[in-house]
């Protein structure tokens, strides 16, 4: 996004060329459109844009409280089934937080634990997650996330649970 006064936006060079900003073209010079088409190289990212709007309508159709509240059950679902597995650490257990488990496993690293359950067919982000600062001030340097859905069901979770119970069973990677 670029925001500025009109002023400023019309004195400003585009940074990229093509499209739908070009006014007119010739061997010796090029015209731009005036703000904000002359920022705006190339196609539209049309399809994302329905996208987009067609998300929103599905929300609400669904209804964001209802989501909200499934997503909050799954939480309270996986939670102690996941603090139950010998070796694992949730970390983060604010009581009003969204439907993500962030945890570590005792002997176990936790890209080497992502592959795994990546292996399995299941998907969890396993890193630093762009938050350094506060994974080491609790003494961290990396966490493994599932995010749980609305989509998500508790026999799922149940498929996550089973999987970190195996691989905290295994040999440390």
């Amino acid at each position: 996004m670029l925001y500025g006064t009109l002023d400023v936006l019309q004195e400003m060079p585009p940074w990229q060329g093509g499209g739908n900003m070009i006014a007119d073209v010739t061997l010796e010079r090029s015209i731009y459109q005036g703000p904000p088409n002359k920022f705006e190289a190339g196609t539209g990212n049309i399809a994302d844009a329905v996208g987009l709007g067609e998300a929103l309508r599905y929300v609400q159709r669904v209804g964001i409280e209802r989501i909200s509240a499934y997503e909050h059950t799954l939480l309270e679902y996986a939670t102690p089934r996941l603090a139950d597995i010998p070796g694992l650490r949730l970390v983060g257990t604010a009581d009003h937080k969204a439907s993500v488990l962030s945890f570590v496993l005792a002997g176990h690293d936790e890209i080497a634990v992502g592959k795994a359950l990546d292996q399995e067919g299941i998907a969890v982000r396993a890193g630093h997650h762009c938050v350094q600062p506060i994974l080491r001030r609790l003494g961290l340097e990396q966490t493994v996330r599932p995010s749980l859905a609305f989509y998500n069901t508790t026999q799922e979770v149940d498929v996550l649970v089973d999987a970190v119970r195996r691989i905290a069973a295994s040999p440390g990677a």
